[in-house]
């Protein structure tokens, strides 16, 4: 079976490259980063869903997560400057290929009534992201291993030079969207 950084050497640069006329190959828009994201929400005060959420997002991409800090005091949130809003891990490299192997496989495809991706889900350069509201999707969470369910962001960032470009490389390397 083919992984999928091997197929992105193999398949989607020629394609790429048939398609919008790259002369080399390092001019192939390729994934740079992919960005998870849990903000705490309601549950600010809540130190186990807080370590709850750090766990999950430890078990499901392998990595330790980073604290986001609230910049402003903003009182209708009741959030202080310096406090802990939400936590983030950003992936690269080959454990990013393996997570975005992982989520097109065996995420999605587990998540309820799902569809394809929307379109909508592009922002103006391309880039993909990908709110989740039950992170027990993953395989690597049973469905009682979570204390309390909470929501996921995804954010796939790639180097394409226009949105057009960067559609391409997504559905190229299998990430399925709707059919219009």
């Amino acid at each position: 079976m083919i992984n999928l950084k091997e197929h992105y050497n193999k398949v989607v640069i020629a394609a790429m490259q048939a398609k919008f006329g790259y002369k080399n190959i390092l001019a192939v828009p390729h994934i740079q980063k992919v960005v998870l994201n849990v903000g705490l929400g309601s549950a600010l005060k809540d130190q186990k869903f807080f370590e709850s959420a750090k766990d999950t997002l430890r078990i499901i991409t392998g990595q330790k997560s980073i604290e986001r800090k609230a910049r402003k005091s903003i009182a209708n949130f009741k959030i202080r400057k310096g406090q802990t809003i939400g936590l983030s891990v950003t992936l690269r490299g080959i454990r990013m290929y393996h997570f975005i192997e992982r989520f097109i496989k065996f995420t999605l495809p587990r998540v309820r009534d799902f569809r394809g991706l929307d379109f909508k889900a592009l922002d103006k350069e391309g880039n993909l992201t990908v709110g989740l509201r039950e992170v027990s999707a993953f395989p690597e969470i049973r469905a009682g291993e979570a204390e309390r369910q909470h929501g996921l962001e995804i954010t796939v960032v790639h180097n394409a030079a226009t949105h057009e470009e960067g559609l391409e490389l997504l559905k190229l390397m299998g990430f399925p969207f709707r059919t219009k």
